[in-house]
C-alpha cells in the first residue's frame, strides 16, 4: 500500500473515532440532535427529557442545578464521571414552581435564588445534600402583561451582598421607558441581607445599574477582573425612513457595566438608549453617513431624540452580534480568557440565524476584538442543520462551568443539556 493509501485510510479512521467521541452520551440517554463542534471540542449529551430547561447553575459540590420553564421549578443533577464524560447519577425536583427561567447561588453557595414573571425568592441550600429551605420572596412586584416574562438574576464574588435582576421591555417599543420610573428595560442591584429582612420592591427600591437595554435576559461576572457583563435582545420589525431593515438590523449586544464593588465605577446607571436609539449591525442598509458597526441610530416610530442624539448621549455595547440571533446567557471560563454565549436563534429573520453557542477572546478583563468588529465570535456548538430551526433543532438557553472546565449547555426546545469539552 503506497504512502497516500496509509496517509488517506489514517485520516478517515482518525475522522471516524473523532465522530465516535463527539457523539457520546451517558447510558439510557439518546439525544435528539447531533450539534457541529468548533475547532477542539467535542460534547456529550448529559440528559433529556427536562421540561423547557432555561438557566443553570453548577453549585459548590459540582451538582447542576436547572431551572425550567413556565414555573415548573427546579431540578438537582447529581453527576458522575463515566469514562471521558460526565453523566446523571440522579436527577430530583428540589423547588416546586417559583421560577420560569433565573436561577443562581450567593458567593457562598449556601442560598439558592429563582426568579419568575413577578418575584425572585431565595432558599437555604445545601450542596451535599440537596436539602432546601422555605423561600422567601426578596424582590416582588416584577409582574407586567408584555411579550418579556424573564427576570434574568446574577449574583456577584465581588460584591456578594448584591443581587442583579434585569427586566425586558413590556412589548417591542416600549416607550414609557424613556423615564427610569417605568423600571422596565433596566438592570437593577438589589441588597440581598435588606431584602431577606424585607423585600425590595422592583419599582421603587434598588439601584440602576443600567437603563435603556431592551431585553437582557443574561448576565455574568468576569471572575479574574470583575467586571459585570450582559447580553440583550434588541428591537424587531425596525424600519428607517419607511425602509424595512429589519433583517440585519438592529444589532445584539454584549455590554459592559463596570465592576460592583468600584465605587468610582463610571459605568453604574448609564442609559443604553432603549428605545429611541438601537445598535447598527449592517451600518450599510441603515444609510446613515459614517455609521459604524455597534454605532446607534434611530429607526422609525420611536420616541423622538435630537439630532446627534443616539450617538454622543448614550453608552452602546462593548460587542454587536447578529441581528435577532437572540443571547440569552453569557459565562467566563476560569482565567477570563473567553466569555461564552448561548444564542437561543432568530424568529423573524429570513434565512434563520444563531442557535448557537459562540465563544469571544477577552483579555485584561475587556474583548479582544473592536467594538465594530464583526469577526469576534468562535464557534464552540451549532446546530448541524440550520435549516430545520427554529422547529427541529437544538436552541441553546443557558450556560455554566464546572470545576473542571466543563460547559454545560441547555436547550429548553429539546429539552437536553449537553456538556462540552475543551472550553
Amino acid at each position: 500500500m503506497g504512502h497516500l493509501s496509509i496517509l488517506a485510510g489514517l485520516t478517515a479512521l482518525a475522522s471516524i473515532l473523532a465522530h465516535q467521541v463527539a457523539a457520546q452520551s451517558c447510558p439510557g440517554v439518546t439525544a435528539r440532535f447531533q450539534p457541529k463542534m468548533g475547532s477542539g471540542y467535542r460534547y456529550s449529551v448529559l440528559a433529556t427529557g427536562l421540561r423547557q430547561p432555561r438557566h443553570i447553575a453548577v453549585d459548590s459540590a459540582g451538582n447542576l442545578l436547572v431551572a425550567e420553564g413556565g414555573t415548573q421549578g427546579v431540578r438537582r443533577l447529581v453527576l458522575q464521571d463515566q469514562g471521558n464524560i460526565v453523566c446523571v447519577q440522579s436527577n430530583t425536583q428540589i423547588v416546586s414552581g417559583s421560577t420560569n427561567h433565573g436561577i443562581a447561588l450567593s458567593a457562598d453557595g449556601k442560598t439558592l435564588f429563582t426568579s419568575n414573571l413577578a418575584a425572585v425568592t431565595a432558599y437555604s441550600y445545601d450542596a451535599a445534600t440537596g436539602q432546601v429551605g422555605q423561600g422567601r420572596q426578596i424582590v416582588t412586584g416584577m409582574a407586567f402583561q408584555g411579550t418579556h416574562p424573564t427576570r434574568a438574576i446574577a449574583t456577584s464574588r465581588w460584591s456578594p451582598d448584591t443581587i442583579l435582576v434585569a427586566r425586558g421591555s413590556a412589548s417591542n417599543i416600549d416607550v414609557t421607558t424613556t423615564q427610569q420610573s417605568a423600571a422596565r428595560s433596566v438592570i437593577k442591584a438589589f441588597s440581598i441581607s435588606q431584602g431577606m429582612q424585607t423585600a425590595h420592591n422592583y419599582a421603587s427600591g434598588g439601584e440602576i445599574l443600567g437603563w435603556g437595554l431592551r431585553n437582557v435576559v443574561g448576565m455574568a461576572e468576569d471572575p479574574v477582573y470583575g467586571g459585570f457583563w450582559s447580553v440583550e435582545n434588541q428591537m424587531d420589525d425596525i424600519r428607517i425612513n419607511g425602509r424595512d431593515i429589519h433583517n440585519d438590523n438592529p444589532a445584539e449586544r454584549l455590554s459592559y457595566h463596570g465592576v460592583l464593588n468600584d465605587t468610582a465605577n463610571r459605568y453604574r446607571g448609564l442609559n443604553y438608549g432603549y428605545p429611541s436609539c438601537v445598535p447598527a449591525w449592517e451600518p450599510q442598509s441603515v444609510g446613515i453617513s459614517g455609521l459604524l458597526v455597534g454605532g446607534l441610530f434611530k429607526p422609525d416610530g420611536v420616541p423622538d431624540v435630537a439630532p446627534g442624539a443616539c450617538a454622543t448621549n448614550y453608552m452602546t455595547g462593548r460587542l454587536h452580534f447578529h441581528a435577532h440571533t437572540a443571547p440569552l446567557d453569557v459565562k467566563f471560563n476560569w482565567n477570563s480568557t473567553a466569555a461564552y454565549i448561548a444564542f437561543h436563534g432568530s424568529w423573524n429573520r429570513n434565512p434563520a440565524d444563531g442557535y448557537r453557542v459562540m465563544r469571544v477572546g477577552f483579555a485584561n478583563g475587556q474583548p479582544v476584538h473592536a467594538v465594530t468588529s464583526k469577526t469576534a465570535q468562535v464557534p464552540v456548538l451549532e446546530n448541524g442543520n440550520i435549516a430545520g430551526c427554529p422547529g427541529n433543532c437544538f436552541r441553546p438557553v443557558g450556560l455554566d462551568f464546572d470545576q473542571q472546565g466543563r460547559l454545560f449547555v441547555s436547550s429548553d426546545s429539546s429539552g437536553e443539556i449537553y456538556v462540552v469539552y475543551g472550553a
